[in-house]
């Protein structure tokens, strides 16, 4: 059989839904198993200026194309004159050219939708099956599980991907119906999921795409199954409390969670939790005196359950969390997705979960955030608690996220027995993540060379690491490890 290579024309109103546009097309050129079948996403406005009527261009668009993709949201966009609009003509074009047409329908009050825009909802829902969405996850979910499915039936899936997979002898029985009552309960307050908390266990699943055929998907168990690792053994996580800065036996200590997906998250956070230092103050704020951890507990949180959601299940390695003297380390078995880079995930970028299904729930119970702000939130909680940023690495075949501990603690700092305008200039590069010689002249009053002087000292004694090249540009950062270690906890050779 040949190769599959799709066309897929996005509709939609493009100031309504400029950033959903960008980031779907995103999400299908970089998604482990659709990349592979998605050979162009259209978007009109990524076309060059050309001299022909923008209609024209637009629909020999929707004839080229395998598969039109409509967001219908509030807006209906410009009619001009009475006539309908662009969305309404592309999808009127996809239909009579019998084109494979998949509609979601951005929101659920129907009332605020512009008029002309419920009726095409109207017409829609009488010509075909649409799904309901109201955010970036849940439409990035409800896509890939139409695409999986339309693959599926084509015969151009060999393997289909692992979350939308039958699991191989599990029914409805495994699932517990403790943690669905759970689920529903916890999505219906942090996220205001429509369906009540008696609803049945098949009803849900299905609401989640995470049937197939009627039996529980590879998904569905290991988010809902009373043991889940019966089916998935190695879907487990692994933590590891090391001695030092090195990975190695005798392990301080070491246990492995088994259990449902949201089980291992948070027993993995609080072995992290309860093994780093904690600080408690007073009560003088509240009734319960307030427990500062040395790293934050939600940016813990947020490497732990990033690994869990997006890690490769069919690795035969765990999900491992190992903390050492002066960093934590998370391992998720995978890779980055196709459109990102390493430098991306410091800035903002697309949502590309390897598990749309398994990420879609961990959505509604808040176990993640806003799609693609991950890794944003760590760099931004680790630079309030003055730490270091994070690492994110790809290395022996698994995405690591290094969370780094301040060893640079006030005792380790009064062994060096620095002067204070040193030790102000350590504050301030742990705060804002670096000092130049000016800025350290302004803060402390010094003349150029005795700046120069003091900040040499402290990147000698393996406190500050030199940034950059020569003149303006150059700056200083604090050391990562303690001197005589590298990044990963190694002698250096």
């Amino acid at each position: 059989m040949a190769a599959t290579r799709l066309r897929i024309f996005i509709s939609g109103v493009q100031k309504e839904f400029a950033q959903q546009r960008l980031d779907l097309k995103a999400f299908l050129l970089g998604d482990a198993v659709l990349r592979r079948f998605v050979a162009e996403v259209f978007l009109f406005e990524e076309l060059p200026a050309k001299d022909r009527r923008a209609d024209q261009v637009y629909l020999e668009e929707v004839e080229r194309c395998d598969i039109y993709l409509g967001l219908f949201g509030y807006d209906y966009g410009f009619d001009g004159k009475g006539s309908i609009s662009p969305t309404e003509r592309e999808y009127d074009h996809a239909t009579r050219h019998g084109k494979t047409r998949l509609v979601y329908v951005w929101g659920a009050d129907d009332k605020k939708r512009a008029p002309k825009m419920r009726k095409l909802v109207s017409k829609a829902s009488t010509e075909l099956i649409r799904r309901r969405i109201e955010n970036v996850s849940a439409l990035t979910a409800e896509v890939y599980a139409s695409l999986v499915d339309y693959l599926d039936n084509i015969g151009a899936l060999r393997v289909p991907p692992f979350d939308t997979s039958a699991c191989d002898g599990a029914t409805l029985k495994d699932i517990s119906r403790k943690r669905i009552e759970w689920f529903l309960t916890s999505a219906r307050r942090e996220r205001g999921f429509p369906l009540k908390a008696n609803t049945e266990t098949k009803a849900l699943l299905t609401h989640l795409n995470l049937l197939d055929n009627g039996k529980p998907t590879n998904a569905a168990v290991v988010l809902f199954g009373a043991n889940p690792q019966r089916f998935h053994r190695t879907a487990e996580t692994k933590c590891v409390h090391c001695h030092g800065t090195e990975y190695r036996r005798p392990f301080a200590s070491q246990q492995i969670y088994a259990g449902d997906l949201f089980d291992q998250s948070n027993l993995a956070r609080d072995f992290v939790l309860a093994k780093i230092n904690r600080a408690v103050g007073t009560r003088a704020t509240s009734i319960t005196a307030p427990a500062t951890y040395e790293l934050p507990p939600d940016a813990v949180g947020e490497a732990i359950v990033n690994a869990i959601a997006h890690r490769d299940y069919h690795s035969n390695a765990s999900v491992e969390v190992r903390l050492f003297a002066d960093r934590l380390e998370v391992w998720n078995p995978g890779s980055m997705p196709g459109t990102l880079t390493l430098d991306d995930l410091h800035n903002a970028h697309p949502s590309i979960p390897n598990n749309p299904l398994i990420a879609e729930s961990l959505y509604l119970t808040r176990y993640i955030e806003k799609a693609g702000s991950g890794t944003q939130r760590m760099i931004e909680l680790c630079r309030e608690a003055a730490l270091p940023e994070p690492s994110f690495e790809l290395r022996a075949g698994s995405f690591v996220i290094t969370l780094w501990r301040d060893w640079l603690t006030d005792d380790v700092l009064a062994g060096f027995h620095l002067n204070d305008r040193q030790l102000r200039g350590i504050r301030h590069a742990k705060v804002t993540g670096r000092i130049s010689n000016a800025q350290y002249r302004e803060m402390t009053g010094v003349s150029e060379s005795t700046a120069l002087r003091e900040l040499r000292q402290l990147t000698t004694l393996g406190i500050f690491e030199k940034v950059g090249g020569t003149g303006q540009s150059a700056h200083y950062a604090t050391a990562k490890t303690p001197p005589g270690r590298d990044e990963h906890g190694d002698n250096p050779s």
